[in-house]
């Protein structure tokens, strides 16, 4: 496919506020690919050369976009900025000079080949290659037309402004088999084990539904973690699941860990929630971890928190939590040492285990991880367990765990498989604050902001409107606008990251109600944890 037919698609995509109207538009798209194209294609509609857990970035602000564009056309640098700041927008400033602009290289390239030349920048590093990456985008530029080099200069920004999820796309994928959603929950299984869009929609593009069938976890794509649903004591616990383990609930960081021995080495990766790579964070984790797996290949879970050798003890989130940094890293692993307890096998030397049942996963872990359990000397421990069905035991372990300073406990299904991406009963929390107020947090997406009034208008912001996921509807939902718990910084911060994120229409994920509308919207980008008392009806 040629670059300029992607563009085409990107502009009705952007043009268009209903999120059925863009299904429709990316299954049209998806139709007319090529599987040769798919992936790469599919990276560059998410303004990216890679899936999201690989850690290619373009490495490329703003101003060294808009210095490739002047120096590409030979502009006047004042008078292109001065347009740039009218408009708000370095996609269609480009395009407008582009109209105006003739080149002798003009040429109408494959997606192939403009994908080729964006990964090609990506990857320059060192000495000179913010010139090379300018030199490169330049090229790009001046070969290619006006509404293709809108679209050109902000894959490498991030701001493609097309305004879908990921979950928009798997409903798209099964339009373009179906011409329905039917295929989206088997679809969205597969891409849980394997959360990269260019690689699922290429093997359904080759081999159909068979594709995402065959799909199965693989060393260095983390698989989307499983998540538990939520009671208030054991008796409702053993009356859901009857007899079940139960494990302590650790208050620290989530970690899936991606382990290969390969030509005498041992690699490592450490991937959170979001499927970040965080593994230089953690290199006394890490470093445990290969001294003490046991086979050659290995996907598997835990938590690591913070560990006071002097007292034996565990640390507070609010102390573990400063582990998590991109500085100083080797200091603060001395200062707090993490202990990575470990809960959950997913995969080892070739075998899927995540269809296993539970029971027979946990015993494997001792095969996988060589530890004493003494939280003195290992690094890794595999996390304490109890089976039980009795209710009354459920809430003894409950309170033991918070004795020692722990979150709660997690009571598992013994006969339950790991089901990557979902809430299910196979895993249930129970934690203090499920059974009176709301002592836990929320995370919450900012959806768009009134401007100030009174002492904060010189913020330029006197409130948020704050929302949450719904994955089943693939929307975000209005939970409340905030306007108190910040520092005058805060504020201006807040303001300062919303403007980057702007959108002169409210995004069509969004679903609001008339009461809640916001001054400015903000697309999807800024998470905020929220502390609240108690949930209440808006009218």
């Amino acid at each position: 496919m040629k670059f300029s037919r992607l563009a085409e698609y990107f502009e009705t995509i952007e043009k268009t506020s209903s999120r059925l109207e863009i299904t429709y538009s990316l299954s049209d798209l998806f139709k007319e690919l090529p599987a040769a194209d798919f992936d790469r294609a599919m990276y560059l509609l998410q303004g990216r050369v890679s899936p999201q857990f690989e850690s290619i970035e373009f490495g490329i602000a703003g101003k060294m976009v808009a210095k490739a564009a002047i120096q590409a056309m030979n502009l006047d640098s004042a008078y292109f900025n001065k347009i740039l700041k009218e408009r708000g927008d370095i996609g269609t400033t480009v395009e407008e000079f582009k109209k105006q602009y003739t080149s002798f290289e003009a040429k109408d390239l494959t997606v192939t080949e403009v994908y080729d030349r964006l990964l090609e920048l990506a990857k320059k590093g060192g000495s000179g290659s913010q010139q090379e990456k300018m030199s490169i985008l330049a090229h790009l530029i001046r070969q290619l037309d006006p509404l293709s080099a809108r679209y050109l200069v902000r894959i490498p920004l991030g701001i493609m402004r097309l305004g879908f999820s990921d979950m928009t796309v798997l409903d798209a994928f099964s339009w373009m088999l179906k011409g329905d959603k039917s295929l989206r929950p088997e679809i969205e299984g597969a891409y849980h084990v394997r959360p990269d869009l260019g690689y699922i929609g290429k093997r359904l593009k080759e081999h159909g539904e068979k594709g995402v069938r065959a799909v199965k976890p693989e060393i260095f794509t983390p698989i989307l973690m499983m998540r538990a649903e939520r009671l208030s004591s054991g008796v409702e616990i053993i009356e859901k699941i009857g007899e079940c383990a139960i494990e302590p609930k650790f208050d620290g960081f989530r970690l899936q860990a991606h382990v290969k021995k390969h030509h005498g080495k041992t690699e490592v990766r450490l991937y959170s929630r979001n499927l970040e790579d965080v593994g230089y964070m953690y290199p006394d984790v890490v470093a445990g971890i290969v001294k003490q797996i046991t086979v050659n290949e290995a996907i598997f879970e835990g938590e690591a928190i913070g560990f006071d050798p002097l007292r034996e003890s565990f640390l507070p989130f609010q102390e573990t939590v400063s582990r998590k940094r991109k500085h100083g890293i080797e200091e603060k692993a001395l200062e707090i040492p993490l202990r990575m307890f470990v809960f959950e096998l997913l995969y080892a030397d070739g075998v899927n285990y995540m269809q296993t049942p539970f029971k027979d996963r946990r015993k494997l872990l001792s095969k996988v991880i060589k530890t004493k359990n003494e939280v003195k000397k290992d690094v890794v421990l595999i996390a304490d367990d109890e089976i039980t069905d009795d209710p009354k035991k459920v809430e003894l372990l409950f309170e033991d765990a918070i004795e020692r300073g722990l979150e709660g406990i997690l009571a598992k299904k013994l006969d339950g498989t790991y089901r990557a991406g979902a809430r299910e009963w196979n895993w249930i929390k129970f934690k203090r604050s499920y059974s009176s107020k709301i002592e836990d947090t929320v995370d919450c997406l900012v959806m768009g902001y009134d401007y100030g009034q009174g002492k904060r208008t010189d913020f330029g912001i006197g409130a948020f409107l704050v929302g949450v996921y719904d994955e089943k509807n693939d929307r975000f939902l209005t939970v409340s606008k905030i306007g108190t718990g910040l520092t005058d910084e805060e504020w201006r911060e807040m303001r300062k990251r919303c403007n980057k994120l702007k959108s002169e229409k409210q995004p069509a994920l969004y679903e609001v109600n008339k009461i809640m509308d916001v001054d400015a919207w903000v697309k999807p980008g800024i998470v905020v944890e929220i502390k609240a008392d108690e949930i209440t009806l808006g009218m």
